[in-house]
């Protein structure tokens, strides 16, 4: 997996296979990476966290989340994975199309469900512990996908598939009507259109002035809205996110640091070293060699 690709804005890596749109990702904080910025896709995401702590973030609610837990992330909502403390956490992350249970052959109720649920209107919790009633029956589809997974036989699809089927029986008969209200519907529709942004164009030079007029505020406004939302300028937030690319490069690449601090936005190296060392308590030299 490309951890540059995986923590990008909008994750725009192919997640599944080809042919069968259902793939895992078996993932560690702090090991593999200490977080996963605020994003979104098209993609169905459950987050089942195996061991240890962390934060998960879900259209700016945030969860803390211990093994065994699960987390339900629909299709644009965005997200976003973070160490707790100095704790770690292993986790699996679960990714499908939605288009894998809609066909035009399928009958109405199930178009019915899908389509409430992926728009929201339909409303089912997003965190999952084992106390909660059906916990275990949500869980049991999820295991058993797992298992299947890692052999693979002919004819495995199918059995996903009705899994996935036995999931949405139990969110739909069971767990319907019981999750948090859309309130900031908005809210999250700007702010989308904002990292959106950020994604395509964090390498270059971005005005303040650029990004309020494509998310149709004045500069004042924006930058309260971006406050109020985010909980931090959005000049901290940019710099912030241009460091966690960097420091990605730094992982994944063998590029120079001056190139690297380049291509994550910075025009000035020692303003970049300054920056990443407030951050991640080292210089990116060291960072690298850590890393190794």
């Amino acid at each position: 997996m490309n951890i540059v690709e995986y923590e990008n804005y909008q994750e725009n890596k192919d997640h599944s296979l080809a042919d069968f749109p259902y793939n895992t990702y078996l993932c560690s904080i702090p090991l593999d990476f200490t977080e996963v910025p605020l994003h979104w896709h098209d993609e169905m995401e459950i987050i089942y966290i195996k061991k240890g702590h962390g934060i998960v973030t879900v259209d700016f609610r945030s969860y803390h989340v211990e093994g065994p837990n699960l987390i339900l992330v629909r299709p644009g909502q965005l997200h976003s994975i973070e160490q707790y403390l100095d704790d770690s956490m292993e986790y699996e992350n679960i990714l499908f199309s939605p288009n894998l249970l809609m066909s035009k052959a399928e009958e109405s109720r199930i178009m019915d469900f899908m389509s409430g649920f992926l728009s929201g209107l339909i409303r089912v919790p997003t965190h999952y512990t084992p106390v909660y009633p059906y916990y275990e029956d949500i869980a049991s589809c999820i295991d058993a996908c797992d298992e299947i997974m890692k052999t693979r036989p002919q004819g495995y699809e199918f059995f996903i598939k009705s899994k996935l089927f036995e999931l949405l029986f139990v969110l739909d008969n069971r767990c319907k009507n019981f999750g948090p209200e859309d309130s900031n519907k908005k809210t999250l529709e700007k702010m989308r259109i904002v990292l959106k942004y950020v994604e395509n164009h964090y390498r270059d030079h971005i005005a303040v002035a650029d990004v309020a007029k494509i998310s149709g505020f004045s500069e004042s406004h924006f930058m309260r809205y971006f406050k109020d939302a985010m909980g931090s300028s959005f000049i901290d937030y940019l710099k912030d996110y241009r460091l966690t690319m960097a420091a990605r490069m730094l992982q994944s690449s063998e590029e120079s640091i001056l190139i690297i601090s380049e291509e994550a936005g910075f025009s000035n190296l020692s303003y970049f070293n300054r920056s990443f060392k407030d951050k991640y308590k080292m210089t990116p030299r060291e960072y690298r060699k850590q890393c190794q």
